[in-house]
């Protein structure tokens, strides 16, 4: 079984994240479920999935669910900044 969770080491790249920043406005959640595809190393998981593999307290994984624009502009940040995930 795979344990690989928010302790993964994969970083974003520059180029990573210069896409994610690009397509952000238009689709949100598909620009962070591809970022969190390469920090996480889940190439074919749904958002859903890639959730619960970061290992994100619940209250913040009940809003990324939901969509809230918040909690989604946060997540941007986080990879933005850390190119990864801050272990939580």
């Amino acid at each position: 079984m795979d344990t690989r969770g928010a302790h993964s080491i994969a970083r974003l790249t520059k180029r990573d994240v210069e896409t994610l920043l690009a397509t952000y406005d238009a689709e949100p959640v598909e620009a962070l479920a591809a970022a969190l595809r390469t920090v996480l190393e889940r190439p074919e998981a749904a958002w859903p999935e890639l959730i619960a593999a970061a290992q994100i307290p619940d209250t913040r994984a009940a809003a990324l669910l939901i969509g809230e624009e918040r909690a989604l502009d946060a997540l941007a940040a986080e990879l933005n900044e850390l190119r990864g995930l801050a272990i939580h």
